[in-house]
């Protein structure tokens, strides 16, 4: 009830042609601000700059001023009045990003917010290339390291919900660098640390940091771009996405497999090469934090906070950037006053002389809380809760599946190659050694029933390795290293264990008899001859690959079709490649199937991020987007979880379950309103 119909243009405030002209008054009264001369022609300070007269502005002023004062009014009345001023400077902001043009200044933003968006499909990969290798460095055990593949998916989760409602009242450009930074400094950190512990905290916080990224970035490009620009224009943003998973995927490639690359101080600390790959993988990041530094505030933002000539700079700022790249720097920027909203929340100056330091910081931090707080509620009202709620089952629907199957498809390939060198295990049956020396590595093999009688294993590996009802009797183990190998019901007799690595846990109801273990290996140990598996590298990279097609039918298409018609047909298209999984049955299959599907998932991600920005307000905007990124990750963790739990038991159950999600959530996608031909609010 409290907005004017979208058609009323103000009686104060009228766009003709390019200005905004005042109603008729006297002729003395007058600026003429793009001639640069007041009518007595004499130049006043700073109207070369296109900055409005100093007496203009009071004359509006004082035009506008309220007649009872705002402290007497109801606040119903005084929200009312915001949100009519609300509409109004939506049809007149849209009007003055049309003029400031698309150029040089929104393509400079493009590469620094995709630089931060970037770090974010960085910051998914990273954990799980790192995994085979940091699980050997660190002595992970499987329950470790599902923690650690979820705990980055919890951080993100928080992360959206807080920074993204910080954005909507500290600001989407000093948010964002706060995200980044805590991003980058965790990060960094995490490849340092050589405990568990620590490592899965530094990551928890990297995540909580990058988690923010995603709701800020899209809000603040947004602000910059016109009806006619912005589908298309986030949609490109939406490739920076892919291009970190691609980044992580050659990275870790490269890097991995080379075990030289680090260095040890000691026996306790050692700096392998997954670690100068997370390093390596925090470069985006940074470039964004540092890039950003030369980025203005969003002026969209500051005129929802009242500050419109900060606001009015910023857009003189791309006005003029635009116009000289585009070879008219003649081209004067003809607004001289903007809108700005009935400024209705109360903000408490605190003064230095009041209580100590720490109560003053707890005092603003807590009333910028509640603020958030405020605004995470005013997104379930009646206004908005529709459209959060049914936003928030398709965000969660499409993450559930997505997360789940990217997760499932490599541990999959690994099951099937697993399968296929269980096949190829040789079994020696019965077999009598005595004094001989093994020093070289043994592989793949199950020995039973055999008897072993003063042999030797020196500088020796053992890989997937089993020792079945055999006997060993005065032998001697030195420097041996070992990885899934184990000795079952065995007897040993007279042995020594010297500088190895065969721990209590590897023998099995064993005897050992007049057996010593001295000098045994301390920690893990990576196998440094250990084959890496490139197929899964070569697999996230071709996943990531893969949805290049998909990001560019849908920025081309976004504003020609919809967003709704986007949403619903690519996630029912993708149900449809889920159900054709269950003809995979090999590695070349599942990886075929995983391009397919990430191709076609793609569309619906992008018109998901366009359609949320859309449909909230500015005060809103990031709030809303942090919500459901937050329920996202949610979704993310529950898919992994789910999924990983059946790998080599069934595969119905994650078909079916990421299949029904999908139409189910492309289903009630259709019922959102469209969004394309409406201003930004």
């Amino acid at each position: 009830d409290g907005y004017r119909n979208t058609n009323q243009v103000s009686d104060d405030y009228r766009y003709q042609d390019g200005n905004y002209d005042e109603p008729a008054q006297e002729e003395d009264a007058q600026s003429d601000v793009t001639e640069g001369h007041d009518e007595d022609d004499e130049v006043y300070e700073g109207e070369y700059q296109g900055i409005p007269h100093p007496d203009d502005i009071k004359e509006k002023q004082k035009k506008r001023a309220p007649a009872v004062d705002d402290e007497y009014r109801d606040r119903a009345d005084l929200m009312a009045e915001r949100m009519e001023d609300e509409e109004q400077l939506a049809h007149q902001y849209e009007n003055i990003i049309e003029e400031c043009g698309h150029g040089r200044f929104q393509w400079t933003l493009f590469f620094v917010l995709g630089l931060a968006l970037m770090a974010d499909g960085v910051e998914v990969f990273v954990v799980g290339f790192v995994l085979p290798s940091a699980e050997k460095d660190m002595c992970l055990s499987s329950s470790n390291k599902g923690m650690l593949g979820l705990i980055v998916y919890l951080g993100m989760m928080v992360g959206a919900v807080l920074l993204g409602g910080l954005a909507d009242k500290l600001g989407r450009k000093q948010c964002l660098i706060i995200s980044l930074a805590i991003n980058a400094a965790f990060a960094f950190l995490s490849s340092f640390v050589q405990g568990y512990g620590f490592f899965l905290f530094c990551r928890l916080i990297s995540g909580l940091g990058i988690g923010g990224t995603l709701p800020i970035v899209f809000a603040y490009f947004s602000e910059f771009l016109s009806r006619e620009k912005r589908g298309e224009h986030l949609s490109w943003l939406c490739m920076f996405w892919m291009i970190g998973g691609i980044y992580a995927s050659a990275m870790a490639w490269s890097i991995i497999p080379h075990y030289g690359w680090g260095f040890s101080m000691g026996t306790k600390y050692h700096f392998h090469s997954w670690r100068v790959f997370v390093l390596v993988c925090a470069l985006p990041c940074i470039a964004s934090l540092v890039a950003l530094k030369f980025m203005p505030e969003s002026p969209r933002f500051l005129l929802e906070i009242g500050k419109h000539d900060e606001a009015w700079m910023i857009l003189k700022q791309v006005h003029d950037t635009n116009m000289r790249a585009k070879g008219e720097p003649e081209r004067v920027f003809t607004v001289s006053y903007i809108k700005t909203p009935k400024q209705v929340d109360e903000f408490i100056e605190i003064q230095s002389s009041t209580g100590t330091w720490y109560q003053r910081w707890l005092v603003r931090i807590t009333t910028t809380l509640k603020q958030v707080w405020d605004n995470v509620l005013y997104c379930l009202t009646a206004q908005y809760r529709m459209n959060t709620l049914m936003l928030a089952v398709v965000w969660f629907t499409m993450a559930l599946s997505y997360y789940g199957l990217i997760v499932w498809f490599p541990d999959m390939i690994r099951y099937f190659q697993d399968e296929a060198y269980e096949s190829r295990v040789k079994i020696f049956d019965e077999e009598e050694v005595s004094h001989f020396t093994f020093n070289f590595t043994l592989e793949n093999q199950i020995h039973r029933n055999g008897e072993y009688r003063n042999d030797k294993f020196i500088g020796m590996k053992f890989k997937e390795v089993r020792f079945e009802d055999s006997l060993f009797e005065d032998c001697y183990f030195e420097d041996v290293r070992s990885s899934e190998t184990f000795f079952e019901n065995c007897t040993i007799i007279s042995t020594v264990f010297y500088n190895t690595d065969l721990y209590e846990h590897k023998f099995i109801n064993c005897r050992l008899i007049n057996s010593t273990f001295m000098k045994e290996k301390e920690g893990c140990h990576i196998d440094f001859e250990e084959d890496n598996d490139f197929l899964i590298y070569l697999v996230s990279f071709l996943g990531s690959l893969s949805v290049l097609p998909g990001n560019i039918i849908s920025a081309l298409l976004m504003d020609k079709i919809g967003r709704i018609k986007m949403i619903g047909g690519s996630m029912l298209i993708s149900a449809v490649c889920c159900f054709f999984l269950f003809f995979g049955n090999s590695e070349s299959a599942m990886i075929g199937w995983q391009c397919l599907f990430c191709g076609a998932s793609i569309a619906a991600w992008n018109a998901l991020d366009v359609i949320t920005v859309e449909l909230y307000p500015t005060d809103k905007r990031a709030t809303a987007f942090g919500i459901l990124n937050g329920l996202c990750k949610f979704g993310a963790i529950l898919g992994n979880s789910i999924f990983s739990s059946f790998v080599g038991i069934t595969k119905v159950v994650p078909i079916l379950l990421a299949s029904s999600a999908l139409v189910g959530g492309g289903l009630l996608a259709l019922r959102l309103p469209e969004t394309r031909e409406q201003v930004l609010m």
